[in-house]
């Protein structure tokens, strides 16, 4: 018989109470798992794990369950179990085997399940265990103990109860902070940093364009940067005057000694504050960088023919960039969709974007969002190659919902009386997962930021509005 997750096979053979020894190989067992199966764990049973110790505290699927704040109970209930039972680590990574022996059958299952709770059949998942079930044939005892008698088999029990221990020890208040801290900031404290970048063997902390940026546009780049690797795309909303243009060129330079091949997509009147980076002139101050990126208008793809400086429309290669860099992203808010001529947003996403080699994707706006939260939507959709799904393993399961759910809320404060019509109000009622999306591909600050947080006695004053 061939049994799968989406049934519960394995889970009621668990809710009994008349197993009278256990063999379970299987790669790993979760504190929600262990919850099923505890009663009958006893001391004939033998469990050989492949030592993934981190998954006791729970898989994704059961982020429902973990919720519920079971974890001290569970594991204190796990540690003392576990004393009464035989545990090794194996080596053996892709086979699971389950042998129910009572006292007139066996019962052998062979498969790819693991002890959660969706390996168990109780909870649905997007992963696919299929197994095979026999009845009262040896053949997986046998194969069952010749694995467990190897030599390169270790106890995992001490091993594992400190790691339950950890769990249900009582935790001091600083490392509760601490720890709350992390959890909340893990995103953005990833080993990608500014010594990483600048020490790297490309020569970038000796570029020109380095060296004439000012501290607050430093750590500018380092954060697109990293948002660049970890994301595939970053739009800098810094406010107007704060040198966006000098902070996408150091992004560029980056790239470009690492030999990627850059587009700059500008709209036609600012085209010339790009290209001036790229020639040998007396104004570029930029001249030892040795600039080597493409620049096109943003008109130039609605054109199928002719030259937009020295490249020629017809023949470009737009799936060849590793990198785009969209001034004045804001002209993109809008996705329009033709069927006959391809739209500029369409041939952005769908010929540069999607098609060809990976491509990173750096936008620069100090107005990303003009009317509507779905401005961003569709500039997001650049970085995600319209993958409303792209960062559900950051806990936005939807990009889409996670806007709409926004705008539900800044409507309604719209309409709130002027007095309560305040930020901070605003700010209450926006979805956490707002503000956790804008931090993941966002950087965006404004001048009294710079002036709160940063020495500007290098810059001086910014001037009055």
């Amino acid at each position: 018989m061939i049994i799968d997750n989406k049934s519960k096979f394995l889970y009621e053979i668990f809710e009994k109470r008349d197993i009278k020894e256990l063999q379970i190989l299987t790669p790993f067992i979760t504190l929600y798992g262990f919850e099923v199966i505890q009663k009958n764990l006893s001391t004939k049973t033998k469990l050989l794990l492949s030592d993934k110790i981190e998954k006791i505290l729970g898989i994704k699927e059961e982020l429902k369950y973990k919720n519920q704040l079971k974890q001290t109970f569970l594991a204190r209930k796990f540690a003392e179990i576990i004393q009464k039972i035989e545990v090794k680590s194996t080596l053996q990574k892709n086979l699971s085997i389950l042998n129910i022996i009572k006292e007139n059958s066996i019962t052998s299952i062979q498969g790819n399940f693991d002890l959660s709770l969706a390996g168990l059949g109780k909870i649905a998942s997007n992963s696919y265990y299929t197994n095979l079930v026999v009845n009262n044939e040896r053949e997986f005892l046998n194969i069952f103990n010749d694995l467990w008698n190897m030599p390169a088999n270790e106890d995992l029990k001490s091993k594992i109860t400190d790691y339950l221990k950890k769990i249900y020890e009582e935790k001091s208040p600083e490392f509760i902070y601490f720890f709350t801290l992390y959890k909340i900031f893990e995103n953005i404290l990833d080993n990608f940093n500014e010594e990483k970048i600048i020490n790297s063997k490309t020569g970038f902390k000796d570029t020109v364009i380095w060296n004439k940026l000012f501290n607050f546009q430093k750590d500018a780049v380092i954060g697109a940067i990293e948002k660049l690797e970890k994301y595939n795309g970053c739009i800098i909303a810094d406010s107007v005057g704060l040198g966006k243009t000098y902070e996408a060129l150091a992004v560029i330079k980056y790239y470009e000694l690492k030999n990627n091949k850059v587009l700059v997509l500008t709209p036609k009147k600012l085209r010339e504050n790009w290209n001036i980076y790229r020639i040998n002139d007396k104004r570029n101050i930029l001249v030892e960088d040795r600039f080597n990126y493409d620049i096109l208008n943003h008109t130039d793809l609605n054109r199928e023919k002719g030259y937009s400086g020295e490249i020629n429309l017809e023949t470009i290669n737009w799936g060849n960039y590793d990198l785009i860099v969209i001034d004045e992203s804001h002209n993109f808010r809008n996705a329009n969709f033709k069927k006959e001529k391809k739209s500029r947003y369409q041939r952005l996403l769908e010929d540069i974007i999607k098609s060809g080699v990976k491509t990173k994707v750096l936008m620069l706006s100090a107005t990303p969002v003009n009317n509507r939260l779905n401005d961003l939507k569709n500039q997001i959709a650049f970085i995600t190659e319209d993958n409303d799904k792209a960062f559900a393993d950051y806990g936005i399961k939807s990009i889409e919902a996670t806007l709409r759910i926004a705008q539900t809320k800044f409507n309604q404060w719209m309409k709130l009386p002027e007095k309560e019509k305040t930020t901070k109000r605003l700010l209450e009622i926006l979805n956490f997962d707002y503000f956790k999306l804008l931090d993941l591909v966002t950087i965006a600050r404004s001048r009294k930021h710079i002036e709160k947080y940063y020495n500007t006695s290098s810059i001086g004053k910014f001037p009055q509005r």
